[in-house]
């Protein structure tokens, strides 16, 4: 007997971009002391009174099945974060409650994408993107841009991408590589989104982590409230990457079929979990600031370290909590860069082409250790590109 297409071609027949995160695990099991610059897992946990909220309500008994749209509290207090955030009116009707973006990104492909259909996304890109659309039965296209552009999608490319296309997937704050898409650069998608009506899925769970410039809602545009789903997640804004509680934002006949895929499919998340989410939202933007701060900080200290030499180029980070790191001039990919740079260093980073074409000769850093160490990790990785490439 055979296993499902659908699942046995989730990574497309290749690697799933993450060899060298399970080899510095795999090193660290084995009592070797690794630097981990791999995933976005911020370095403080979880704010305590986020914890208590979650202790209290277990405690009180929150414990059992949950409503599994989403508790109404929560549903409100999403729809009122994101109606203040982007002006554009929501309601409890347009939030589905999910165990986190992740699970938003796969009930948003599964609710405009059939068997077959053409689904685009952005490259360089968050590297479960065209696994996610392949688990739906889609055919994952990427539209590849260039770091000579800031990695800011053209409008040209999309068009060329777009016709028999049925979605397309974008993210800005963008993973892995910090670009914050520019005013009309995402008037261009939307005007592309609306000539050959393709669904706009919107992953915006780095919205509160800007550096330059300023995050737009896609949804905000004219005529795109209705052919937009946003994926949110409390993971990057207040550090509950563990607790799994995301949302997806979209017209309200959307969501009500939505609701009978979770009701088929996660049956909901855990009330206590719930209402340690609608806690945190209650407590207005000090939290999220004080998540943000330690990488609105990193960044300014990487571009310190990164002065007075052109071996490793620090993309502009406009926000998220990544640097993408040019290091071409040492001649290497960035998987081999990464592999070697593990080995002679112990320092683990992620190599550009986990994250697609778009990325080839990069890694990607994330800012998830303190201060110092992470200035140390970014010295030894410059020493070691200069050796690589030959210069002083």
């Amino acid at each position: 007997m055979e296993l499902a297409n659908r699942l046995t071609n989730i990574t497309g027949g290749g690697s799933d971009g993450w060899g060298v995160f399970y080899r510095a695990r795999r090193m660290i099991d084995a009592g070797v002391a690794v630097t981990e610059l791999t995933i976005g897992e911020h370095d403080t946990r979880t704010n305590s009174d986020i914890l208590n909220a979650m202790h209290q309500a277990a405690i009180g008994g929150h414990t059992g099945y949950a409503e599994v749209p989403g508790t109404a509290r929560l549903r409100n207090a999403v729809a009122e974060r994101i109606s203040t955030r982007t002006g554009v009116p929501t309601t409890a009707e347009n939030i589905l409650i999910t165990p986190g973006g992740q699970a938003g990104l796969f009930a948003a492909h599964n609710a405009v994408c059939d068997t077959g259909d053409t689904a685009l996304y952005i490259d360089p890109y968050y590297a479960t993107y065209p696994g996610t659309i392949r688990s739906v039965g889609a055919m994952a296209q990427p539209i590849v841009t260039s770091p000579d552009t800031g990695f800011q999608p053209t409008k040209s490319a999309i068009e060329t991408a777009a016709p028999g296309a049925k979605s397309l997937l974008i993210n800005s704050p963008n993973n892995p590589t910090g670009t914050v898409y520019a005013a009309p650069v995402l008037n261009d998608i939307a005007a592309v989104c609306k000539s050959h009506d393709l669904w706009l899925i919107s992953d915006e769970v780095y919205d509160t982590q800007i550096w330059e410039g300023s995050h737009i809602s896609p949804r905000s545009l004219p005529g795109m409230a209705e052919r937009t789903l946003v994926v949110g997640s409390m993971s990057k804004s207040h550090a509950m990457t563990g607790s799994r509680v995301g949302w997806v934002c979209g017209p309200e006949h959307v969501i009500n079929h939505l609701i009978t895929l979770a009701t088929h499919t996660t049956y909901g998340v855990p009330g206590f979990i719930q209402d340690a989410a609608t806690f945190a939202l209650g407590q207005g933007t000090a939290p999220e600031d004080a998540v943000a701060a330690p990488f609105r900080r990193r960044r300014e200290l990487t571009l310190k370290a990164l002065a007075g030499q052109n071996v490793v180029r620090a993309v502009p980070a406009q926000g998220a909590m990544y640097v993408m790191l040019d290091i071409r001039a040492t001649g290497l990919s960035g998987e081999d860069f990464a592999n070697a740079l593990l080995d002679a260093e112990q320092i683990a980073v992620m190599p550009g082409e986990s994250f697609g074409q778009g990325a080839l000769g990069h890694v990607r850093v994330a800012m998830t250790i303190d201060d110092d160490s992470y200035v140390a990790a970014l010295q030894k990785l410059v020493n070691f590109a200069k050796n690589h490439a030959g210069a002083e």
